[in-house]
């Protein structure tokens, strides 16, 4: 196992706005992640020049306003921001956001989406897999939305079960972050990684707050027993047309 591939960040819990992942810490070249804690009662102006911003609220409860119209989100509840449009957030009680950035071409138009496991299946509700690597998808900024480079969404698998599986890889298209959540300490999940196909590289222990970047190669996931590996994943396109949700290409020593 290569112990130098360190891909692996924890982000503060400290209030105010991070940077966690970003081209000038990170093997990442387009993607960055942040994470955003605000104590109740509290308010940030969100405006990015350069980035196009998908965002979703682990958890507490906040109120939005872009324009003039304002929204109420709840946990797992997600908005899309275009680069140079400004949003206010207020803290209804205590919450924390995660985000994913990504360069922005012009491309993009501002909308909220809530978070809703009775939609029938299809372009933002999904399911993968097959036991036992079965998972849930939700799609907070899918491919069909108007958008710049990036693609997020959130995936939980079963408990104690694995995840993106069998390992892909779309090292030449896409980078990922996966940025966890629902997983507080001491349970964990195991992110595997791994740039050579039929190999693994690195094992990264993973909670709450726990970012694992993937600049390219393999990264299946798989929780502890009583645990299910659920993360906010932020994908960005290397170039335009890369903006594709059906590039990966799965390790043949690994498929079923």
């Amino acid at each position: 196992m290569n112990t130098q591939l360190n891909w692996k960040y924890t982000s503060p819990e400290e209030a105010g706005w991070h940077t966690i992942v970003s081209p000038k810490n990170s093997a990442c070249t387009v993607t960055w992640a942040f994470r955003l804690n605000l104590d109740e009662g509290h308010n940030h102006r969100l405006i990015h020049e350069q980035l196009e911003l998908n965002a979703i609220l682990v958890s507490g409860a906040i109120k939005i306003v872009h324009g003039e119209e304002s929204f109420l989100l709840n946990p797992r509840d997600a908005f899309y921001l275009p680069a140079g449009e400004s949003l206010q957030i207020e803290a209804l009680e205590d919450s924390i956001l995660f985000l994913g950035g990504g360069p922005f071409l012009e491309k993009g138009t501002f909308f909220t989406r809530q978070y809703d496991v009775s939609l029938p299946l299809g372009d933002i509700r999904q399911v993968h897999g097959a036991p036992p690597f079965q998972r849930d998808v939700f799609m907070t900024l899918a491919q069909q939305d108007e958008a710049s480079s990036l693609i997020c969404g959130i995936t939980e698998g079963d408990d104690g079960k694995w995840t993106s599986w069998p390992p892909h890889q779309h090292s030449n298209d896409l980078e990922e972050i996966y940025f966890y959540f629902n997983i507080p300490k001491p349970k964990f999940a195991l992110h595997l990684s791994s740039r050579v196909a039929g190999e693994i590289e690195a094992v990264f222990p993973v909670s709450t707050g726990d970012c694992v970047i993937i600049p390219e190669g393999y990264h299946p996931t798989v929780g502890m027993p009583g645990t299910k590996s659920c993360y906010f994943w932020i994908m960005s396109a290397l170039k335009p047309e890369s903006r594709r949700y059906d590039l990966a290409i799965n390790d043949p020593h690994f498929e079923s």
